[in-house]
């Protein structure tokens, strides 16, 4: 198996947990505060990984606009995770995953305009299933 592969399962499993964790962690705080404490626990988390693998040193070889680009990805990043905990806060974890999980599909709307990677029936047909789940969820029948 591709190591990325591996990652991108290793991503699934840790991302599933987490909605878990993040509904009971928010039965007595505000979802503001669950995401902050949440943040921080990432920043000092990440912040280690690049000090003790010298990974910060790569930081001069940024151009500008890769790093507009990873600040853009982080206000995108932190505007996401504001709903998803907003939403996590008062709905059931079940549903409020589900449509974030949709995400997919803009990702691969987007990954094909912008990004010109290959749109097969495959991934066509895969992400139409995905939104009609989503569809399936959300509807009041």
């Amino acid at each position: 198996m591709q190591t990325w592969i591996m990652y991108a399962i290793l991503s699934m499993i840790f991302a599933g947990i987490t909605s878990i964790l993040a509904k009971y962690g928010l039965q007595n705080v505000s979802a503001d505060l669950g995401l902050g404490i949440r943040t921080a626990t990432i920043f000092f988390i990440i912040t280690a990984i690049n000090l003790i693998g010298s990974k910060y040193k790569a930081v001069v070889a940024l151009t500008t606009k890769e790093t507009l680009l990873l600040i853009a990805s982080g206000i995108a990043t932190t505007l996401s995770w504001l709903f998803y905990y907003r939403a996590m806060k008062d709905g059931l974890v079940s549903y409020v995953a589900a449509i974030d999980k949709c995400s997919i599909v803009i990702t691969l709307l987007l990954s094909f305009i912008l990004l010109k990677e290959p749109l097969t029936p495959k991934i066509l047909l895969g992400g139409g299933l995905i939104f009609a789940g989503t569809i399936v969820l959300i509807w009041k029948w």
